[in-house]
């Protein structure tokens, strides 16, 4: 008797510890995917609708960038309503490979102060182009003063087996590689990128026009358990980035494997998603979407090939939101600590449990949520350890005027040119009050929107 109370007791002590260590990692991502909130609860008035634009010709683009050097917001599309509900690999959507075969997305080009996209025409390419993730950077080789850039593009093309009988529909992603002379209308495709190692790729980062890294965000291909284990348990770190290298630009005979060398640059992360640039060139953001974290990476030589090829984690913030694509916002008009108002940005969707239950709903509403993250002055760095910043909610609506954020970028609004405001307010320089644009785009949203916040 004694030994069976004993037994009970240790038992119940051991629960009880279980319990005290999953508790808040539970009601973490109870809070994340959205059991703790009632349909139709999230607050949609977190901006004034006199100044939201639903920017024309911009359906279904999973991210956006922002050029600063050309003051030009760059975008993928995939443009066909019934492409992306029945042909989506990230969402395990392999309805119609028949019919994404035939896909051909797009990429725009979108003057953030018109708020017009042009949609580029397409030279030495003819698809299938089902789009996810992008990256933009500056082609540094121009020496006539032409301003150009490369587009490295997500394509989740389907396998070249699909059409055989008994085969279960799945894709054989790639990375695409643009070139875009700035002011023109047309995009030349350079060459398609494939590896073993490019399995599930959701996100870009480059660091030149032969060197990127980019994310599988599963380890685990289609619906199932194990899928859903590895999206709603934070600890389930079954994700990579890979580190990329080419030889050349070129591709012999299109050969989207000829030249490509890749490795694992950061292995054991839960659910790597979205890629951006931070605050400095070697400096590398990573989101582990479902569970709500910003990494801060920073990029470093690998000791044999000499290549850009390594990543450490220094910092790990933890949002309050679903974290998709991530942004840096680097403030222009910042004239010192006290009014810089530079930080992190990332869109996610506010209710995921219902987004996955409703994403072939072509009707559908999916709340979205936007967050701005502020870097505590205070937090260790080169650490690895979770901080929080400083967090507010720049965005939020309930799915009316955008479904599924998947990511966003502010553009700075001169403060000029909002009249003068009191000298020390805190609120605004003398100039008077500062402003962005917030550029807000997501996979299943019918139109980019912008929007005028306070920073």
């Amino acid at each position: 008797m004694v030994n069976t109370s004993l037994k009970l007791s240790l038992a119940g002590v051991l629960a009880g510890y279980v319990c005290y260590l999953a508790g808040p990692l539970a009601y973490r991502t109870l809070m994340l995917w959205g059991f703790l909130s009632s349909p139709g609860s999230e607050n949609d008035s977190l901006f004034v609708a006199a100044t939201l634009t639903a920017i024309a010709d911009t359906a279904y683009c999973e991210d956006i960038h922002y050029h600063a050097p050309s003051s030009t917001l760059f975008t993928a599309c995939e443009d066909n309503d019934e492409t992306r509900h029945k042909w989506f690999p990230p969402l395990t959507n392999f309805d119609d490979p028949e019919l994404a075969q035939r896909s051909r997305g797009s990429i725009h080009v979108i003057n953030p102060k018109t708020l017009r996209s042009r949609r580029l025409r397409f030279e030495n390419f003819d698809g299938p182009f089902i789009t996810h993730g992008i990256d933009v950077i500056s082609d540094t080789d121009q020496l006539d003063g032409t301003v150009a850039v490369y587009v490295f593009a997500v394509n989740h093309v389907p396998a070249p087996d699909c059409r055989k009988a008994g085969q279960t529909p799945h894709a054989r992603s790639q990375i695409e590689i643009f070139h875009h002379v700035l002011g023109s209308s047309t995009v030349r495709h350079v060459r398609s990128v494939w590896h073993p190692l490019i399995r599930t790729p959701n996100d870009i980062f480059a660091s030149s026009a032969t060197s990127f890294f980019m994310t599988n965000d599963h380890r685990y291909v289609d619906h199932g358990l194990m899928r859903a284990i590895e999206d709603l348990y934070a600890r389930a770190k079954w994700t990579d980035v890979v580190h990329v290298q080419l030889n050349s630009l070129a591709a012999p005979g299109d050969d989207a494997t000829a030249g490509v060398h890749a490795t694992v640059a950061v292995s054991n992360i839960h659910n790597s998603n979205g890629l951006g640039h931070g605050r400095s060139p070697r400096e590398i953001l990573i989101t582990s979407c479902s569970s709500g974290v910003l990494h801060i990476g920073q990029v470093s030589p690998d000791a044999v090939s000499g290549h850009d090829s390594n990543v450490t984690i220094v910092e790990s913030i933890e949002v309050d939101a679903i974290s998709d694509n991530p942004s840096y916002f680097s403030d222009p008009f910042s004239s010192g600590l006290a009014d810089d108002r530079s930080g992190f940005v990332t869109a996610g969707v506010a209710r995921p449990m219902e987004m996955t239950l409703n994403q072939r709903e072509r009707t559908a509403k999916d709340p979205v949520k936007v967050v701005y993250v502020k870097p505590s002055l205070t937090a260790a760095s080169g650490t690895g350890s979770r901080t929080r910043g400083e967090q507010r909610v720049l965005f939020a609506d309930n799915g009316s005027r955008i479904r599924t954020a998947s990511a966003a970028v502010l553009v700075a609004i001169d403060p000029a040119t909002h009249g003068s405001a009191r000298a020390g307010d805190g609120d605004g320089g003398a100039q008077g009050p500062r402003k962005a644009m917030l550029f807000v785009t997501g996979f299943q949203s019918k139109n980019i929107i912008a929007v005028e916040v306070d920073l």
